[in-house]
């Protein structure tokens, strides 16, 4: 006896009002919080910018991110549609901006996707205490990094799997979505907690706390007692270490914004979309700090342990804790890693399906399934390209994270942008508001500028050479879909 279809609860060929305030909050903290807040503090914060340096960022990137969604609060209820930034876009700037804003933006999310997912082979090497327990079969070297047939296996089925997920039903996805969020917010407040009581987590064990010369001290074999002459001094020195990291803040808090993409889906009032926002960023802000200042103070050699390329947060977590702590910080790792695929692919797929059925991309992308009420073939794209991830390796990680960074802040800018010309098309907005959104654009070109523009004394701040090799490739990427599309684009607004 074959199963009944599920009924649509809207016409058919358009989404699904399924989602909850609680689901949207998960979904935006879990694409806020990814496996950045738990391996970064090893491979990129603690050296860069040390404990006080990233806490600065972090928190300065926090308050910047809530000047910012004070414009999207703003904007949501005025485009009440999937697409977000692309949709503010398209209605106050037109066609050819709308598709520059809305393909960076597919970027911005759906890179977070293979970042992910090439965290799951350091989450089970971590776990087991074997390093390389995957390493086996068909493999290759990539940017100096081998990557094993054994290590792609678990994070593609785990890319296919979550895609389905968000095939199958969005109110499925928002509900594991939620469980996900929830289990990582419990699990970074209890390794809070530890440190806090723990003896063995002391301050003086920070320094140096504004970072150090990371490839210098390796080049000289330094040991901790020796870090101190290489730390980041000065007011040059310590404005690079604060710069550091707060250039990727897009980046760090990608992911509140993903809540505009689902606005078709919810089954609740715009007017809490500002609090959700702000709550999914602080959350985020408490956790990247949280993890990273916990790691310092409960490594006495932190720094030949960054240099060693040790996961520090989860070498960190068992000194305090022993085993349970081990297994605190790997069911966290998971959730947040999960999370995020699902949450990113949802924004993702939302997007191009957006941009698909106003024309900006092939119609195939915006086909709604009709059993489920999902942009199906935008989600299987979707899936294809985060198999990159597992492909390309762990070595991309940083490559993804400079391209979700001017992503995002391209997303920023015309959302600020959209929101000026609209409070002064509408005759509406507050005067608070429309200084928010005049900081918030400001704001948005001093994050471009940082990333792609080399500034003498400003160390470790712009992009990297493979990171400028992907930005060209998406780039002509997306020539190629404007050129495909050319007769609309041809087209009057």
């Amino acid at each position: 006896m074959s199963k009944k279809p599920v009924k649509s609860q809207a016409p058919e060929g358009s989404l699904q009002r399924q989602l909850s305030p609680m689901h949207v909050w998960a979904i935006a903290f879990g694409c806020v919080i990814g496996w950045g807040s738990f391996i970064n503090p090893g491979k990129k914060f603690l050296a860069n910018s040390g404990v006080a340096g990233t806490a600065i960022a972090m928190i300065l990137g926090a308050i910047v991110m809530i000047i910012i969604a004070f414009s999207y609060a703003y904007m949501v209820p005025k485009y009440p549609k999937a697409g977000g930034e692309f949709t503010f876009t398209k209605n106050c700037f037109g066609k050819t901006l709308a598709f520059i804003c809305g393909w960076f933006l597919v970027a911005a999310y759906l890179t977070n996707v293979p970042m992910n997912s090439t965290a799951i082979a350091l989450i089970i090497d971590g776990l087991t205490g074997h390093k390389g327990v995957l390493n086996f079969g068909f493999h290759y070297t990539l940017a100096g990094t081998d990557i094993y047939l054994g290590q792609m296996l678990p994070a593609m089925f785990i890319l296919i799997l979550f895609g389905w997920l968000n095939i199958i039903g969005v109110k499925k996805a928002g509900f594991v979505q939620t469980v996900l969020a929830s289990l990582l917010v419990l699990c970074v407040f209890v390794l809070f907690v530890s440190a806090l009581i723990s003896a063995k987590a002391q301050n003086v064990n920070m320094a140096p706390i504004w970072g150090f010369d990371k490839a210098a001290a390796m080049a000289a074999n330094a040991t901790t007692s020796e870090i101190g002459q290489f730390a980041h001094q000065g007011t040059s020195g310590i404005l690079s270490a604060i710069l550091a990291t707060f250039a990727i803040a897009p980046w760090a808090y990608v992911g509140f914004d993903a809540i505009p993409q689902a606005a078709e889906e919810f089954n609740f009032s715009f007017k809490k979309v500002s609090f959700i926002m702000m709550i999914a960023i602080v959350f985020g802000c408490f956790v990247y700090t949280s993890n990273n200042t916990v790691a310092a103070a409960a490594l006495a050699n932190w720094p030949e342990r960054v240099m060693a390329g040790e996961w520090v947060v989860l070498v960190a977590a068992e000194e305090l804790l022993g085993t349970f702590g081990k297994v605190l910080v790997g069911v966290g790792v998971s959730c947040a890693v999960l999370s995020g695929i699902m949450g990113f692919y949802l924004a993702s797929s939302r997007l191009m399906y957006s941009m698909s059925r106003d024309g900006y991309l092939p119609k195939w992308f915006g086909k709604v399934d009709k059993r489920y009420g999902t942009p199906k073939n935008a989600m299987i794209f979707c899936i294809l390209v985060s198999l990159s991830g597992p492909i390309l390796g762990r070595e991309a990680l940083g490559w993804f994270v400079d391209m979700c960074a001017i992503g995002a802040s391209i997303g920023y800018f015309f959302t600020a942008a959209a929101t000026l010309v609209t409070t002064r098309r509408d005759k509406d907005g507050s005067a608070f508001l429309k200084i928010m959104a005049a900081v918030g654009v400001g704001f948005s070109v001093i994050f471009m500028i940082l990333q792609l523009i080399p500034i003498p004394g400003l160390n470790g701040v712009h992009f990297g050479k493979e990171s400028y090799i992907m930005l060209i490739v998406w780039i002509a990427l997306g020539a190629i879909f404007y050129a495909r599309q050319h007769k609309f684009f041809a087209d009057k607004d």
